[in-house]
């Protein structure tokens, strides 16, 4: 299936979208609360290290998310439902991964040094990329998914399968939600390593993980509109990671960096990128 041109970013989020966007703001804001009640400032700390993460990182799924819908052209009322789908398989993916981590890194500590180079290398790449490409048709995910799925040219309303020749196929919107769905587990590399460069307790890591997913379908009409004003938030989350693949050298080598600095660093990275931008637009 070819590229097209371009469609319109959806159109601006209604009032019902910015109550959700503020109730899962406060539900995450609330659990974190409880769980410094109940577990110490320092598991709080660590959840909304995690969370601040993870939120930022979500930012870069977020801007392939847009152009995987202007690539194959997903109308905007399908939009919804595949993010939907795709939330729900991120879900089951992370946790995975997560199980997977905290058994690798409970019984190999030097995987520590793995994950911190993987950190490193992502941030370089973020200070390194001058412009991200829009074009998709060469990349790798999507070309994989086109070869072993066979697909209609056309969308069937909001059907992910069709008859089409008296054989079952895959509409684009099926296939959209493969790219997609892979393109997630790509960033898991670089998310799920940068929480656990600020936690090894897996409840934690899963939570903070969970809370920014679910934000991320009310936070499309938002992104989708402003991210290309923020320039200096890319540079910004380049800073962070970096900041969390050093600690955890540091942390091999028996210097600890506590939750506390690194929740403030992480905020604090994260604010000045959003500032600068906002005053580079006023100028």
């Amino acid at each position: 299936m070819e590229g097209g041109s371009i469609q319109q970013l959806p159109a601006p989020e209604k009032p019902n979208r910015r109550k959700v966007r503020l109730f899962l703001v406060f539900s995450a804001v609330a659990f974190g609360v409880a769980l410094g009640f109940k577990d110490g400032v320092d598991k709080a700390s660590e959840f909304f290290a995690g969370y601040l993460l993870e939120q930022s990182l979500s930012v870069d799924n977020l801007f392939v998310f847009v152009l995987i819908f202007k690539y194959f052209k997903v109308p905007l009322m399908y939009q919804n439902r595949v993010l939907s789908y795709g939330i729900a398989g991120a879900i089951f993916f992370r946790l995975s991964l997560i199980l997977l981590g905290t058994a690798t890194l409970q019984r190999f500590e030097v995987v520590n040094l793995l994950l911190a180079a993987i950190l490193l290398y992502s941030a370089f790449k973020l200070f390194a990329e001058e412009e991200e490409d829009s074009d998709l048709s060469d990349n790798f995910i999507v070309k994989t998914c086109q070869k072993f799925i066979p697909v209609t040219s056309n969308y069937d309303g909001n059907r992910f399968l069709t008859i089409q020749d008296g054989a079952w196929k895959a509409t684009p919107l099926l296939l959209t939600v493969a790219v997609i769905e892979l393109s997630d587990i790509a960033f898991a590399v670089d998310s799920i390593p940068a929480v656990f460069g600020v936690t090894r307790d897996p409840f934690i890591v899963f939570t903070s993980n969970l809370f920014a997913i679910l934000g991320l379908r009310s936070l499309y009409s938002l992104i989708s509109e402003s991210m290309a004003e923020l320039d200096y938030l890319q540079p910004a989350i380049g800073v962070v990671l970096s900041f969390i693949g050093f600690k955890m050298i540091l942390d091999f080598f028996g210097y600890h960096v506590s939750t506390e600095v690194s929740l403030g660093f992480v905020a604090t990275s994260l604010s000045a990128g959003v500032l600068l931008s906002l005053l580079k637009k006023t100028e």
